[in-house]
């Protein structure tokens, strides 16, 4: 995957293309501006740097974006189901639900980022088809947790799918939670 964070008004720090976020070292990390035009560092940006500008692009409030492939959540996304039934108070209150683009983007084209645009309004997270995940937030951690919350969320339904299926939080129990918001 690939991780972007807003560093200034219209500067992002972001990961760069063709390095395993293991190897990675702080100097490998590149500054570029909001359109993805390099300003400091000497590599490519992630390949996959055109859905991230359009996240900050649609939401001004985003400070940083997290792509993954995460196993049962990237499985949910080649399936094109997403994590929308309200089974956990977290999906409600925290993250919210998590659409799923309706069809496969191809990388690195203007594709991805036209497949994100729809979504940003009124979520957190996004699967991607065929592809993995996406999440965003208001900080680094906010987003990394995100994420983390997404493969939790599409384990606990693989699970419950595996039990035969679930019950829903009903219509009074969700409204009752995002009160609590």
């Amino acid at each position: 995957g690939n991780i972007s964070v807003r560093v200034g008004g219209d500067r992002l720090l972001i990961t760069p293309s063709g390095v395993s976020k293991g190897r990675m070292t702080p100097d490998m990390l590149l500054v570029t501006d909001l359109t993805g035009r390099v300003v400091e560092g000497d590599r490519h940006p992630s390949s996959e740097g055109k859905m991230h500008y359009a996240v900050y692009a649609g939401r001004p409030d985003v400070r940083a974006v997290v792509h993954a492939h995460p196993p049962v959540a990237t499985a949910f996304a080649v399936c094109r189901r997403g994590l929308t039934t309200p089974y956990l108070a977290e999906l409600v209150v925290g993250l919210g639900e998590v659409p799923v683009t309706p069809s496969f983007a191809m990388l690195s084209t203007e594709e991805v980022p036209d497949s994100v645009r729809p979504w940003l309004a009124g979520h957190n997270a996004l699967l991607l088809a065929n592809h993995g995940a996406l999440a965003w937030g208001e900080s680094l951690w906010q987003a990394f947790d995100r994420m983390e919350i997404v493969e939790h969320t599409a384990k606990i339904v693989e699970n419950v799918e595996l039990l035969g299926g679930g019950t829903a939080l009903t219509p009074a129990e969700i409204e009752r939670l995002i009160g609590l918001r």
